[in-house]
């Protein structure tokens, strides 16, 4: 009787590896990355974690704007039996290559196993070298319009800013967008006072990183890149010692003027 021949499936696991400092990557993703027989990532991002891999994995990168590449490489490698790891900067689940595995996976009907492990996002390191401007409500807007239509950016933008939701712009200028950041403040100022509390990071946890605190007014007198993570402040946020701090609410429930 012949034995049946069953195809080999491996696992991937998709890493986040946080905003770059290596003391700020989870545990579980430095042993993925140990354990990874094939380490699949941008090449910015492998480089910042090159100490975490074991010499004998194969390493493959590839360049900005490869996404679907990387994690159709990663996905395949994984189906043949290998433990891939596929590295992500911040959290793979915040605008990077997690959804992109689970879609490639469904149309390709893939088996292998799929491991999602978090990271610190952006959004995180950017608000703890601030301060506390994400204590309350708050939402997420990528101004690139390369897959999502502008006027639905828009429309997100003048939501969140109407419901006084504190606004995390990703993404919000590049070489070629200059105009959507320029929009964007305008849609907010039509909900917030220019005196409005900005935080502009780039590069937090990395030896570039730059911190400026500025206002709703001001905000594009100062450089705004690609790689900077813009944080505009509610109605409520207020600076304090060159830090931005959005309240909870309790001084209104508990009062703390006698605290």
């Amino acid at each position: 009787m012949t034995a049946s021949r069953q195809t080999p499936t491996g696992t991937l696991s998709v890493v986040g590896t946080g905003p770059g400092a290596l003391d700020l990557m989870a545990p579980r993703a430095r042993r993925a990355l140990e354990n990874a027989e094939v380490v699949v990532g941008y090449r910015t991002y492998l480089d910042l974690v090159r100490d975490c891999l074991n010499p004998a994995s194969e390493v493959l990168s590839s360049a900005m704007m490869q996404e679907i590449d990387r994690c159709r490489t990663a996905l395949e490698m994984a189906e043949a039996g290998r433990r891939v790891a596929l590295v992500c900067g911040g959290d793979p689940g915040i605008y990077a290559m997690a959804g992109l595995v689970f879609e490639l996976a469904r149309a390709t009907g893939a088996t292998a196993a799929i491991e999602v492990i978090p990271g610190i996002a952006a959004l995180n390191a950017c608000a703890a070298v601030l301060g506390a401007p994400l204590m309350h409500d708050f939402a997420a807007i990528s101004l690139s319009d390369l897959m999502t239509p502008w006027p639905l950016i828009e429309r997100r933008i003048a939501a969140a800013a109407g419901a006084d939701f504190v606004v995390v712009i990703y993404n919000p200028k590049s070489k070629k967008r200059v105009d959507q950041i320029v929009r964007c403040r305008e849609i907010l100022l039509e909900h917030r006072t220019p005196d409005t509390p900005v935080g502009l990071v780039s590069g937090a946890s990395r030896e570039h990183e730059t911190v400026r605190l500025t206002t709703l007014g001001g905000m594009l007198d100062e450089e705004i890149g690609m790689q900077t993570t813009v944080i505009v402040g509610n109605s409520q946020t207020f600076a304090w010692q060159g830090r931005m701090v959005t309240p909870r609410g309790y001084s209104g429930k508990y009062g703390l003027d006698n605290a």
